[in-house]
């Protein structure tokens, strides 16, 4: 870590410029009561629409390339034959507390048993919502890898992960995933990280290329704007498919999340079908919870963007992109309802076994 450009005696630093514009100055930052009461439709009414994917999954997808949201950042990433899982989240809450904090909105649509193998789990940075505890407790009973930004990796080995299966990864530098052909490249982003009152910056963030012989795919973590983009695309792209996070935006945060305005000058510079992220499972903002998808969805026929906006659990190949059906709007225009196994309370995962062999 400390032979890292990024770290500054201290702790990680963001090291590129921060773009004029990106915070307005007028606007205060939240406070904790505005977390608690702010902001209205902070919460859908009723469940969100998903689908189970395990039918899908059985099959190989027909272009090589498949992706599919399983909530907030979580996704698995289909390529090639290669299962990879970025930062996994099936906890209840993304806090420190199992009582109070953000809860998600509902369950995931497969549970975390129920996944099929994967050959790597990728993990952009130490927030809450990002690397959750009871979710790490459960895949380190397993075998399978790890690839996280440098000094992650403590958390992950102090909650039972073998030192063996973690690489950690400075920006700009690669892991190729044995007998795959498959590369992992951490890159730049504008962020911090922190999961307590004292380790603010004490390990790196990151977003992540990942390419195969085939098919090239960015997933962006949390991050503000940068122009860090361009040379990301120069080195690690072209682009099928990037993942960029539009949710939890406000306008004192824009230097580190993106929100959807900034998401579509972000996919200007790295190309390829776009993929939202990060909304849609946790109220982390005080705009309405599918504030995000609706400005984007208005933003988008003004540049040269092809959403992929699944459901939830729906797997989709950008090679095959449908038009993007506004499945959200029907979330609060029906009658609140809990369905089981969809909203309300969220079981812990406890373990998982795969046969990864």
């Amino acid at each position: 870590m400390k032979a890292s450009p990024l770290w500054a005696g201290d702790r990680f630093q963001n090291v590129h410029p921060m773009l004029p514009n990106l915070r307005d100055p007028s606007v205060p930052m939240p406070s904790l009561k505005d977390f608690i009461c702010g902001g209205e439709r902070r919460v859908p009414r009723g469940p969100l629409p998903s689908m189970s994917p395990l039918e899908s999954w059985a099959k190989l997808p027909q272009s090589g390339l498949r992706v599919t949201w399983l909530g907030h950042s979580t996704m698995l990433l289909e390529i090639d034959g290669v299962r990879i899982l970025t930062d996994p989240v099936w906890g209840p809450r993304a806090s420190p507390s199992a009582l109070v904090g953000p809860k998600r909105f509902q369950a995931a649509p497969v549970s975390l048993g129920e996944m099929p193998p994967v050959d790597l789990v990728l993990i952009s940075h130490d927030h809450y919502d990002h690397l959750d505890f009871p979710t790490i407790r459960a895949l380190a009973r397993t075998r399978v890898p790890f690839v996280a930004s440098l000094g992650v990796g403590a958390h992950l080995e102090y909650w039972g992960v073998q030192p063996e299966r973690i690489t950690e990864l400075d920006w700009w530098e690669s892991h190729t995933l044995p007998d795959t052909g498959v590369v992992l490249t951490a890159a730049p982003s504008q962020h911090f990280s922190g999961r307590g009152l004292k380790d603010r910056n004490a390990t790196l963030w990151s977003s992540f290329a990942i390419q195969s012989p085939k098919h090239s795919v960015f997933f962006s973590g949390d991050t503000g704007l940068t122009t860090e983009y361009r040379p990301i695309r120069e080195r690690l792209g072209p682009f099928d498919l990037v993942m960029l996070e539009i949710g939890a935006f406000h306008p004192a945060w824009g230097d580190i999340h993106l929100g959807p305005a900034n998401a579509i000058k972000a996919h200007a510079m790295l190309g390829g079908a776009f993929m939202p992220v990060h909304w849609g499972m946790f109220a982390l903002a005080m705009h309405a919870w599918d504030q995000p998808a609706e400005r984007l969805l208005e933003l988008a026929p003004h540049s040269d963007a092809q959403l992929l906006m699944p459901l939830l659990g729906q797997p989709a190949e950008p090679a095959h992109a449908d038009i993007v059906q506004p499945w959200w709007r029907a979330v609060d225009s029906e009658p609140l309802s809990l369905a089981p196994g969809r909203a309300g309370e969220v079981t812990l995962p406890t373990s998982v076994s795969w046969p990864l062999d």
